[in-house]
């Protein structure tokens, strides 16, 4: 924090003056209006961005300004001009990113003081998060806060001098707009070259050395766990749910620390606390009642009323998280919101043929939430007779609690107190909820629906892949491990080259050099698969990839991986991240594959790799574990008595199906599983498993080991006796 604090002092020093007042404004954009402009009638302006695959970037092609993609073109031509770069890094679902395009972009003044001043690029952050992480560091660096639609002014040796986020179209008061600030930033670019260079440099080094960690030569112990507990407790919004007040997100990866910490010390509190969130979540509106899945997060701190965008990764992780709780409680309102999801992403979000789509916007037809709020009349008008239980239910009013008098849906008081309330019984409650939701549904199809960035995200799609093995474990229902097997075979296919994989895929075109996180959470994915189908060809394909992540990002000198690959584009950092949020880090969801693919394998190399990055970010679990809990939940796995759970037998036999039932009901957080039948796997399946070694002979028996450190007790054949000792 120092080091931003001089940065911040130097920039004013330097002489930047009365331009800095535009960096305190900071918006962080979620939600957004596709306008397909990419389908424009015979479009006044065209630039190169028509040539790209990125909706975000098709949506800026018809822009008066001379956008380039990231590339040689447009970085040799910096070079040779000696001219600034104007990068502007967005997303498609971003609702400032497209304020800013239609105030700033799409004015033709404005337009030309950028083309003739700058060399503009345009970047799309789900294609690039190298880049959007490198240049958020110095956003956040110069101005202590960062956001999106991103603006970052570099040096043609890519070094940033400037930035901001939104700016507007014109002055304000104590906000310079746009325009001023691209006249001022290419006057001091000409005429204080030094100032500029001497500056650049260090936001340089501030960006360098926040990759620079210190590797902890303390023990790793459970106070760590602890300390990330007590951080939980502490931000807890008891009254409502969550975590601090608004906006207010899901924190995925805190209430799966939560279910863990329970587990491991049988304290209540922690499963409460889960509980009472994914309830306030479930029933407000930041879940989408008629259509299922989660929006992005709330604006309030009572999950009411939401930015209406649905993230795929934020789909993902919570239906996961859901899942669980399940598997811990057995209530129904977590499996139905699990899977009620999971049928949205299905629907909406698939791609036939395999892989999900990424994201769906928050506007439809410029206005936000205009799909999903609704007005009292038009209720009354579709539901009838119906209408009095379902308005009661949903907390409508004719005031409305949304913008002009409509309604966002959410569940205000427990439905057995609406059937009280009302004078009903809840069967009656719950039959008339499900019949008017489905008709709620179908008008609402008909309605315009929010634009899809329909490109497919190989890291998002392992998460999501991870999502419906666990729904298949828990269901049984086999349209979640059909999908999941799918996806898992258009990514190896389709999404990859040369053996290696690639980041996006679109309309046939799969490109861009895969990250860390790609890697870490396919690796993930394969490994639920293989715990759900047992099929071998996941475990040698997890093998594989987890090779292809350690020779490519593995970072021989300070362990811990970096973010991109040996071979990947040099940049002016190469980064290494382990922050959680708003999904897990590359090195947290690697660190908790290499100690499954030990347990699998009885490779202990990958166990010690693992530790190394535990004591590399040691320092942040400690001081900022509420950004560090997916790596936290890692380290439970590695300080826990974990187990490898063994099944042998035919799966024509009884008992084989109802043991495998019996694991994948339960709760096992720091287990693995691994299943032999001698008819179908191959005997050298023990050269990968060792612990199958003299387990794989036929047999006319299910029988089930469970063993610690690879010592097994004595093997199970009866069912409860298998589920009581599941429970120890």
């Amino acid at each position: 924090m120092n080091r931003i604090n001089k940065i911040v002092w130097n920039l004013f020093r330097l002489g930047f003056g009365l331009l800095s007042v535009a960096l305190v404004f900071t918006i962080s954009c979620i939600d957004s209006d596709i306008k397909g402009k990419q389908n424009m009638n015979n479009p006044k302006h065209t630039n190169r961005l028509i040539n790209e695959t990125s909706p975000y970037l098709l949506q800026h092609a018809h822009n008066p300004v001379d956008w380039y993609p990231w590339g040689e073109e447009a970085l040799n031509l910096a070079m040779e001009k000696d001219m600034p770069i104007l990068l502007s890094i967005g997303y498609s679902a971003c609702h400032w990113c497209h304020v800013m395009e239609h105030e700033s972009f799409e004015n033709e003044e404005i337009a030309r003081l950028m083309n003739e001043n700058f060399i503009c690029i345009k970047v799309d952050r789900e294609e690039r998060p190298d880049l959007d992480e490198i240049y958020m560091n110095a956003v956040q660096a110069m101005t202590g806060s960062g956001g999106w639609p991103m603006t970052v002014f570099l040096t043609p040796d890519l070094k940033p001098f400037y930035a901001g986020t939104y700016f507007p179209p014109r002055d304000m008061p104590g906000r310079p707009g746009l325009p001023s600030i691209l006249n001022a930033v290419s006057n001091l670019y000409r005429e204080n070259r030094e100032k500029v260079s001497a500056y650049s440099q260090q936001v340089h080094s501030v960006i360098r050395n926040l990759s620079d960690f210190q590797k902890s030569d303390e023990p790793l112990s459970f106070d760590l766990l602890d300390n990330a507990y007590n951080y939980a407790v502490k931000f807890f919004d008891p009254e409502n749910g969550g975590f601090g007040g608004a906006p207010k997100f899901p924190q995925s990866g805190i209430l799966s620390f939560l279910m863990r910490h329970w587990k491991r010390t049988n304290d209540q509190k922690a499963l409460d606390i889960v509980g009472k969130s994914l309830t306030a979540m479930a029933r407000g509106g930041v879940y989408d009642q008629i259509g299922g899945g989660f929006h992005r997060y709330s604006v309030d701190a009572k999950w009411l009323i939401p930015h209406f965008e649905k993230m795929l990764y934020d789909n993902a992780l919570l239906t996961g998280v859901y899942l669980e709780y399940y598997q811990i409680t057995k209530k129904a309102l977590y499996l139905d919101i699990a899977t009620e999801t999971l049928d949205y992403l299905l629907r909406d979000m698939y791609n036939p043929g395999g892989g999900f789509y990424s994201t769906q916007d928050a506007d439809t037809d410029g206005q936000e939430g205009l799909t999903y709020a609704w007005d009292i009349d038009e209720v009354r008008q579709i539901l009838g007779d119906d209408a009095r239980i379902f308005t009661a239910y949903y907390g409508m009013t004719e005031q409305g609690n949304f913008e002009h008098g409509t309604n966002v849906l959410h569940i205000p008081i427990s439905p057995e107190k609406t059937a009280e309330k009302l004078g009903i019984g809840i069967d009656k409650l719950n039959s008339v909820i499900q019949k008017s939701r489905q008709k709620l549904f179908n008008e609402r199809e008909k309605r315009p629906q929010p634009g899809k960035d329909d490109k497919i995200i190989t890291a998002w799609n392992g998460l999501m892949i991870s999502s419906m093995t666990k729904a298949y474990q828990v269901t049984g229902d086999q349209r979640y491990i059909n999908s999941a097997i799918e996806t898992a075979n258009f990514i190896l296919t389709k999404v990859s080259e040369n053996g290696k994989l690639l980041r996006t895929h679109r309309h046939g075109e799969s490109k861009l050099n895969a990250y860390a996180d790609d890697y870490a959470f396919m690796i993930g994915a394969l490994l639920d698969l293989y715990e759900s189908d047992f099929d071998e060809r996941w475990i040698t394909e997890t093998i594989r990839l987890n090779s292809v992540l350690l020779d490519q990002y593995w970072d021989e000198q300070n362990g811990g991986f970096f973010y991109t690959s040996d071979d990947h584009e040099k940049l002016i950092a190469r980064t290494k991240s382990a922050s959680d949020s708003p999904i897990p880090s590359a090195n947290s969801k690697a660190a908790m594959n290499l100690l499954r693919l030990s347990r699998f394998t009885g490779d202990q190399d990958l166990a010690m790799k693992a530790e190394g990055i535990f004591r590399l970010f040691t320092d942040q679990m400690e001081n900022s574990p509420n950004f560090s809990s997916d790596m936290i939940c890692a380290l439970d796995f590695f300080l826990s008595k974990g187990r490898e759970i063994v099944i042998t037998g035919n799966t024509k036999l009884e008992k084989t199906p109802k043991f495998i039932g019996a694991i994948h009901q339960h709760y096992t957080p720091n287990s693995i599983l691994i299943f032999f039948d001698p008819e179908i796997h191959d005997q050298k399946l023990a050269e990968t498993m060792p612990i199958l070694e003299s387990r794989t002979s036929p047999s006319k028996k299910t029988l089930a080991y469970i063993c610690e450190d690879y010592t097994c007790k004595t093997p199970i054949n009866e069912l409860q006796s298998f589920i009581t000792a599941l429970s120890e």
